[in-house]
């Protein structure tokens, strides 16, 4: 099957999150498979911040057995990019199926094009936070315009579609809003198990002398770094009695600066490390390495970052907020607390770092969760499923 990929973002900006391994996962599963798979993206490379294009980037680009097509950014705006060539790339292949990952995007808003204009059935996942993203109501009037002419056509897009994929049933309740229940599938989100792999000593590399609990994730408020923050200055003297580190890992989307300050502010430089934009492979080695991992998130649809630590059996501490309790399980696979409430995170942290064997029962079973149901692999063969229904139905 000739499969075509359309997404806002694609390597080398592994930053930009979950759209990104979404779609090379998938990529590389069903190419492996013996399919033929394109990605369609922009040239989007963070090599400078966050909404940076880099010309230089090969235009196809062969990754193992499938293909990245990357077309120039002419502007961007907040993490809209437009890239009209997109357009004319794809109708010149001509796709058996397209997928689009992130609706709220131009990617999506032309591979909708190219489907309704050369009748190719089109597949629709989010992953982007569809109407509940905290950039629809944090930003002022003349992005609220905008996000309301997007509405506009995303509910055409999701009308057309044949197939809307909804990483859990927190998503599926977002798109039964706007859509009928025959079209959603739940398809949960997999990690490439295959590619956790590094030959990366973390704590050499960065000298550390001491234990380390982990955050990974995007400079940004909607991560809850701010709370993670203060909770870390509560348990101040715990971490020094334990001699036990917080390591802070991603790239600035606007809340570095801030992020620094409150450091400074409650003198906890001493047990924070911060590192900005780190290689993938130091990333993979911070969870074989960390105690646990600590999203503190606001806002989440479906992450990956807790998969990922599952599979080195690292328990997870997050947020009951939004998507999130269907990733991670309160006291199955981590514990959660309310959002923005830094006495139940620093609560929390205490907790799993006093009892050891809490840590373990609670990583093993993201462990079995991550193998049993959300894999690459699993994914990806509910796709082709979906995939294959599409195009022998159109």
């Amino acid at each position: 099957m000739k499969i075509g990929i359309v997404c806002p973002a694609s390597l080398p900006a592994s930053q930009f999150g979950g759209i990104v391994f979404l779609a090379v996962n998938l990529a590389r599963e069903m190419s492996e498979l013996g399919h033929n798979v394109t990605i369609y993206t922009t040239d989007l490379d963070f090599s400078n911040g966050p909404n940076k294009f880099n010309k230089s980037l090969p235009r196809i680009e062969k990754v193992g057995n499938y293909i990245i097509k990357r077309t120039h950014s002419w502007f961007s705006v907040r993490l809209f990019f437009f890239n009209p060539g997109i357009y004319f790339q794809i109708r010149k292949d001509k796709p058996d199926v397209i997928h689009t990952i992130g609706l709220r995007s131009f990617q999506s808003f032309a591979a909708w094009l190219v489907s309704k204009r050369d009748n190719i059935p089109l597949i629709a996942t989010d992953q982007g936070g569809l109407t509940t993203h905290p950039y629809l109501t944090e930003t002022g009037l003349l992005f609220k315009i905008i996000f309301k002419i997007q509405n506009l056509y995303i509910k055409k897009i999701l009308k057309h579609s044949s197939t809307l994929c909804a990483a859990n049933e927190y998503e599926k309740d977002i798109f039964l809003d706007m859509c009928k229940d025959s079209k959603i599938e739940i398809v949960r989100n997999g990690v490439d198990l295959k590619s956790l792999i590094t030959k990366i000593n973390f704590k050499t590399k960065y000298n550390l002398n001491s234990k380390f609990i982990l955050f990974i994730g995007r400079f940004s408020k909607s991560k809850g770094i701010d709370n993670l923050i203060f909770a870390i200055k509560q348990i101040k003297t715990q971490l020094d009695n334990s001699t036990t580190k917080l390591v802070i890992m991603g790239v600035d989307f606007g809340f570095e600066e801030d992020m620094i300050k409150l450091i400074n502010k409650f003198n906890i430089s001493k047990q924070v490390l911060i590192i900005k934009n780190p290689p993938r492979e130091d990333v993979i080695a911070a969870y074989g390495e960390s105690e646990f991992l600590i999203l503190p998130s606001v806002w989440e649809l479906s992450p990956l970052v807790p998969l990922e630590s599952f599979a080195f059996k690292k328990p997870v501490i997050s947020t009951n907020s939004h998507g999130i309790p269907f990733t991670v399980q309160h006291n199955k696979t981590g514990i959660l607390v309310d959002k923005d409430n830094s006495e139940q995170l620093a609560d929390a942290i205490s907790i799993l770092l006093k009892n050891v064997e809490l840590r373990e029962k609670l990583g093993q079973e993201g462990y079995n969760f991550v193998q049993n149901e959300c894999n690459s692999v699993t994914m990806t063969n509910k796709i082709l499923q979906i995939y294959e229904k599409c195009f022998n139905s159109s």
